[in-house]
């Protein structure tokens, strides 16, 4: 195991990752203990908190990392990713090390530690993380109960078809995401109402 950097100025732990810690299942409970201690190990003025319901630990005014427990898996990733870890490295969901079970998912110490001094002296410099590449979305397909719809309604479809891509998807994942074909009837009918008065999928929500 690698030795423990020396002792600086040690920042108070936040008591609502204790509670987390807590509440987590039994196995994921030794690898949050774990990493939280490493996080303080290698960066001792660290400041703890909660953000989006998870444990996250920030440096030098910027998030450093974070940790969650699921039900199956625990999860600890940096949020400068690409650069701590390596652009090849994959990042399954938040975690920078895959969906861990056991203390023997995480990598050594000595790696660990490295990965977060790593993450400091990024934080340190004012290094952001590079922009996310993400490929264009393919134009939504209609499902055949929607065409059908719309070609009954001449108003909706004028308005389904002057929509921008992201508006047509919209509606379409609303529909097709129900459950039940009672509960599907109930949108279709619902959307081809909005859309004859030329509404968006989220109409109620925009500011007019």
């Amino acid at each position: 195991m690698a030795r423990t950097p020396k002792a600086g100025k040690r920042m108070a732990r936040d008591p609502r990752i204790d509670a987390y810690i807590e509440r987590a299942a039994p196995f994921a409970q030794p690898i949050l203990r774990h990493v939280r201690e490493l996080v303080h190990a290698a960066c001792p003025g660290v400041e703890e908190s909660i953000k989006w319901g998870m444990p996250s630990f920030s440096h030098a005014g910027g998030i450093l990392c974070g940790m969650a427990a699921f039900k199956q898996h625990a999860s600890f990733g940096f949020w400068k990713h690409a650069l701590v870890v390596g652009e090849g490295e994959p990042r399954d969901g938040m975690g920078s090390y895959g969906k861990m079970t056991s203390l023997q998912d995480l990598p050594p110490d000595r790696t660990l530690l490295a990965h977060l001094r790593k993450a400091m002296q990024l934080n340190e410099a004012g290094v952001k993380s590079p922009a996310r590449k993400t490929a264009p979305k393919p134009p939504p397909q209609t499902p055949a109960d929607l065409a059908a719809a719309l070609g009954n309604n001449h108003a909706a479809k004028a308005t389904f078809d002057a929509f921008p891509p992201g508006c047509r998807r919209e509606y379409i994942e609303w529909i097709v995401e129900a459950k039940r074909e009672e509960t599907r009837g109930k949108r279709l009918a619902q959307a081809i109402a909005w859309m004859a008065e030329g509404k968006r999928r989220n109409w109620k929500y925009e500011n007019c």
